[in-house]
């Protein structure tokens, strides 16, 4: 399965191997299999966004390689800096960031180099291919995992798709103290500056910025909260917010999915596109493993 037919279609699980071929070897694979089987798990430290190690995105390849994922997560990418920080090198084998943070990982020494030969690119979209913040001086150290774009997160009962359609709409009357921000402040000021009409939303000018902060202002009678991931799913599922900003459907949906009457629109301003990759930690014992 190619990335580009992952990104365009459902995902579906590889197959898992058969016993019969993995016996195929013959009797003399016997000894290496009965230590395989028995041996402790090998613990791989990964640093991440919430819910990256939980078993269903990791359990597969645990399973097969024999693997203990061992996660610490955060939220936002300033925090995920901090905690580096604090760690000496070797902490992490697998590192999770949004492409906007590699480059401040590689100029900090954090991250290897990987070679670009030992990854499936011809498979991805052109776009992602030499993805900007991922390679430095023609050298690779971050590689894309997923990608999407995050608008306005609405509740469908007190909110139209039309409403929706526009950043405006966090100025509604009727959302006044009704209207979240996703505890991480670039794409709250992103969606904002798109509003104000910066194409490219984070390079702005001094005069920009100032503007910007000046509308930021005029938004605080209608914030209710600033919310970590749990408190943006509870407050958005028991209707304590009515709009959200800075996130998008890998929220909404799964509350969608779960009943809640929310949804995600992508405002005729614009929305911003978020990516995730990993990369390998410095001085991971593991880089090994860590690359497959």
């Amino acid at each position: 399965m190619t990335i580009k037919d992952a990104l365009s279609g459902p995902r579906t699980r590889r197959e898992i191997l058969k016993g019969a071929s993995v016996l195929g070897g013959g009797i003399l694979a016997m000894p290496y299999l009965s230590r395989l089987a028995f041996a402790a798990p090998v613990e791989l430290t990964m640093l991440a966004w919430y819910g990256h190690a939980e078993p269903d995105v990791v359990a597969e390849f645990e399973a097969e390689n024999n693997v203990k994922f061992k996660p610490k997560y955060y939220t936002g990418g300033d925090n995920m800096l901090g905690l580096i920080a604090q760690s000496p090198p070797g902490t992490f084998d697998v590192i999770l960031s949004d492409a906007e943070y590699v480059q401040q990982l590689n100029s900090a020494g954090y991250i290897e180099q990987l070679d670009p030969k030992d990854y499936a690119f011809d498979d991805y979209f052109p776009e992602f291919q030499k993805f900007a913040g991922h390679w430095q001086d023609d050298k690779l150290y971050s590689v894309l995992t997923r990608f999407g774009f995050l608008g306005v997160a609405y509740n469908t009962e007190a909110v139209t798709e039309k409403e929706a359609s526009t950043y405006n709409v966090y100025w509604a009357e009727k959302l006044k103290g009704k209207v979240g921000h996703f505890d991480w402040h670039l794409p709250n000021l992103g969606q904002i500056s798109l509003l104000e009409g910066n194409a490219s939303p984070y390079d702005i000018g001094e005069e920009e910025w100032g503007k910007l902060q000046e509308k930021m202002k005029t938004l605080r009678p209608q914030i209710g909260g600033f919310f970590d991931y749990g408190g943006t799913f509870s407050s958005l599922q028991n209707g304590q917010m009515l709009a959200m900003a800075g996130i998008g459907d890998w929220i909404t949906g799964t509350l969608e999915k779960n009943g809640a009457n929310v949804r995600t629109v992508i405002p005729e301003e614009g929305g911003l596109q978020w990516t995730e990759s990993f990369c390998i930690g410095k001085g991971s014992t593991k880089a090994d493993l860590a690359k497959k």
